[in-house]
């Protein structure tokens, strides 16, 4: 008797738990919103215009770029110290200022059709790197740097999609990057404070915390890559 009330009372306990992954993973995977300009940049001071694209290259992070907060997040859970992630936040964002460089000059030209899957990729493949490894890898840089490369394009569709102004065209590209950049720090820093500052340490903290967020970002992931290679 006390065993069946005992699997009862676990099961009514899982059901939310359950339903809050389900709708934590409905509400993550969808589509973010477009950035949306309606200035007319002619009319804008040099300086006016470097605090709009820094105000748009943050909000490309933060709240529209889920796809970017998620790799990131991923690369920070695994060890949750400051110094590390900087680190290879530093490896990603000089990653992505080359390719992003690259492609508002026209110099290449990355299809969005290509890219916007790799990304997804990429974040799946850190977040199952997290789940069969128990340390942070010196080769990971590398493997940063590269998607760095990968993530650079696809901020370059959503810029190209604004357009630079012509009389400040490299300071605003300068300016949207680092607003891009203070948006990733923006998200180190809250995971730092919320998780990595008082539970990096705990014994349980591969088990309760890497293991379960690393999980429904590769379902995240997972999902977004088969929709943007099948149905977008």
């Amino acid at each position: 008797m006390s065993t069946t009330f005992g699997r009862a009372a676990c099961g009514k306990k899982a059901w939310p738990r359950g339903l809050a992954v389900v709708a934590v993973l409905f509400v993550l995977a969808q589509p973010a919103a477009a950035h949306v300009l309606n200035t007319d940049l002619s009319k804008l001071s040099r300086t006016e215009i470097f605090w709009t694209y820094l105000q748009l290259g943050f909000t490309h992070i933060i709240p529209l770029g889920l796809d970017h907060i998620l790799f990131i997040l991923s690369l920070y859970i695994l060890e949750p110290r400051l110094k590390p992630v900087l680190l290879q936040a530093t490896a990603f964002t000089v990653a992505h200022s080359i390719t992003l460089g690259l492609a508002m000059y026209g110099l290449i030209q990355p299809p969005s059709e290509v890219i916007e899957p790799i990304i997804a990729l990429s974040i799946l493949f850190v977040a199952i790197e997290n789940l069969i490894t128990n340390r942070l890898n010196p080769w990971r840089v590398a493997i940063v740097f590269g998607f760095g490369l990968v993530h650079g394009m696809g901020f370059a569709s959503a810029l190209t999609g604004l357009g630079l102004p012509e009389k400040d065209y490299f300071g605003s590209l300068i300016s949207f990057n680092v607003g891009v950049e203070l948006g990733q720090v923006a998200v180190i820093l809250l995971a730092w404070a919320l998780v990595g500052r008082w539970a990096s340490h705990k014994t349980w903290y591969k088990q309760r915390v890497v293991v379960p967020v690393s999980v429904v970002i590769g379902l995240i992931a997972a999902y977004w890559t088969v929709e943007r290679v099948f149905f977008s």
